[in-house]
């Protein structure tokens, strides 16, 4: 395989990939929309700094206990029905939180279940909505593919904020999140009949929770490439993670901006604008093909973005940090990500992607004691420096001990 595209945008002139990629953005749409207006109705009803760290545990603690798991699922059956039951459970907890409004009835632990549902609708979609890819793109192509899946994602974060915005200023949060459980339903249906052309049937469907874990890691125990980008996304997850987005109504009150609405919503689009338009320049400039090293520098260069937005005081200063802070991690997360399933072998590419999701998404769950339940001890400010400051030197380190051999 050549290390880069021949063609920009290369899977996107795919009709079946273009479709998909087209419904995953829907899909992350919806579930950024989701957090925009249950993060803000939780904060202005609760006021705790705790539960949005919570928010952040509850959420992501599936994929640390389910990715590998799910990754198997993918492996062994149909990746189109997994995505469509995470799809199924998306619109569930969109729905359960409207009702909740409508009858004003939420207390912290409807919230701490809504929350704990959302992310295992997220591990089930993850590691299938990958392996996925491979089903429907030619091998030439999965470069493209696989970072525009992840600008896919980011496009969805991107509209979020600001269609959730929009949602939540004119139809008010109940109707609102009520509307935004009808967003997955496209995509839903388009995978009942999407093309697919899985290439083998395993034999043995069975899914074994310890047998998975060691046959997935004798795969890669000595591919160096797979180790060192999944201990990366892993050390960014753990300390960082996305932990701050869950405390972002407070940063928007400390910058000057308590009332809401589109200051709000801004704070969450900038990092997201971020990425997209790394995905778009990265893509169509064939700028940045995988290198291991260059992830490396990439995560440092987050750190130093994070660092710096959690320092600043003024608010078109913090949209900028922002910005950068979204085009250097889809960077560095779409590499390291590229360079995990183009290496894995095939038999159990599932679960190394569960692996790898595992790594990427499930230790976020950590980062909400580091950046939300610190935050409560110290603020928010100091919480999300010093985390962004233990993950630049965990990085160096890692740099100089645990990078791939040339």
């Amino acid at each position: 395989m050549s290390s880069a595209p021949p063609r920009s945008f290369a899977a996107l002139r795919q009709p079946v990939f273009r479709a998909y990629f087209f419904g995953a953005a829907s899909a992350m749409m919806a579930d950024s929309i989701e957090h925009v207006i249950s993060y803000w109705i939780m904060f202005e009803k609760f006021q705790s700094p705790a539960l949005a760290g919570f928010a952040v545990i509850s959420h992501w603690l599936p994929f640390l206990a389910f990715s590998l798991w799910s990754g198997a699922l993918a492996d062994r059956f149909d990746p189109r029905r997994i995505i469509q039951a995470g799809m199924a459970l998306f619109m569930a907890v969109s729905l359960g939180w409207g009702m909740l409004f409508l009858t004003d009835s939420l207390h912290m632990w409807h919230a701490a279940a809504l929350l704990v549902l959302h992310g295992l609708a997220g591990v089930l979609w993850s590691p299938a909505a990958q392996v996925f890819i491979h089903d429907i793109v030619d091998e030439k192509d999965l470069y493209s593919a696989i970072r525009l899946t992840a600008t896919a994602r980011w496009l969805g974060l991107l509209m979020g904020p600001a269609v959730g915005g929009a949602i939540l200023l004119v139809m008010g949060p109940a109707w609102g999140i009520l509307f935004n459980a009808a967003i997955y339903l496209p995509f839903l249906l388009w995978l009942a009949r999407a093309p697919y052309r899985r290439k083998g049937v395993p034999e043995d469907r069975k899914v074994r929770a310890f047998a998975d874990v060691v046959t997935t890691w004798r795969a890669v125990a000595n591919n160096r490439v797979i180790i060192s980008m999944t201990v990366l996304v892993g050390g960014a997850s753990l300390i960082v993670g996305n932990a701050y987005q869950a405390q972002m109504p407070e940063f928007a009150h400390d910058l000057g901006h308590p009332d809401g609405g589109i200051t709000y919503s801004a704070l969450l689009a900038a990092d997201a604008a971020g990425a997209l338009i790394a995905g778009v320049v990265l893509e169509g400039r064939g700028l940045l093909p995988p290198n291991p090293r260059t992830a490396f520098v990439l995560a440092m260069l987050w750190c130093l973005a994070i660092g710096a937005f959690a320092a600043a005081r003024s608010y078109p200063l913090a949209l900028a940090l922002l910005f950068v802070a979204g085009f250097v991690e889809l960077a560095f997360f779409a590499m390291a990500q590229t360079l995990v399933q183009v290496n894995a072998p095939s038999a159990v590419r599932g679960r190394v992607i569960g692996l790898f999701v595992m790594s990427a998404l499930g230790l976020r769950a950590f980062s909400g004691v580091t950046v939300g339940l610190g935050g409560s001890l110290i603020g928010i400010h100091w919480s999300l420096a010093l985390s962004a400051a233990a993950l630049l030197a965990l990085t160096t380190a890692m740099i100089l001990f645990m990078r791939p051999k040339p």
